[in-house]
């Protein structure tokens, strides 16, 4: 079922279904914005061109173009030097959501905290069977 929305981009009001997150005049003019885009793209000397000169050279906005690069409409293998920030650190990349060495910082501190969790588990363990304790001794 549709839910009722207002549009990021003008403050409309749309039934959202889960398909676009704008309303229908924001499409087209997206769709308007993304063939001029495009456009630039395909003429061979403007391939390698970084996203700030597009969004010079069309007046697309960043967040726009960040868009389109996130949900594959332009893809960095034909458009090499197009990417979109790693939500963590900021650093443009062309998969996932966050970079590789974000990627390994948040490994460590997991494995981190996973060693901690275990220490604590073991000593729990031991302290629960009477060892590196005195022994619990019943008087009988």
């Amino acid at each position: 079922m549709a839910e009722v929305r207002n549009c990021p981009s003008c403050g409309g009001i749309f039934y959202y279904t889960g398909i676009r997150d704008v309303c229908p005049l924001c499409v087209m003019a997206e769709e308007e914005m993304y063939n001029k885009v495009y456009e630039f793209l395909r003429r061979r000397e403007n391939r390698t061109a970084s996203a700030e000169q597009i969004v010079k050279e069309t007046g697309v906005s960043t967040k726009l173009l960040y868009k389109w690069v996130r949900k594959g409409h332009l893809h960095p293998s034909k458009f090499p030097n197009l990417g979109y920030p790693c939500d963590s650190c900021g650093l443009l990349i062309t998969i996932g959501k966050i970079c590789e060495k974000c990627t390994n910082s948040l490994k460590k501190d997991l494995d981190i905290v996973e060693a901690e969790e275990d220490t604590i588990v073991m000593n729990e363990t031991y302290l629960a069977h009477g060892k590196y304790t005195n022994e619990i001794k019943f008087d009988s």
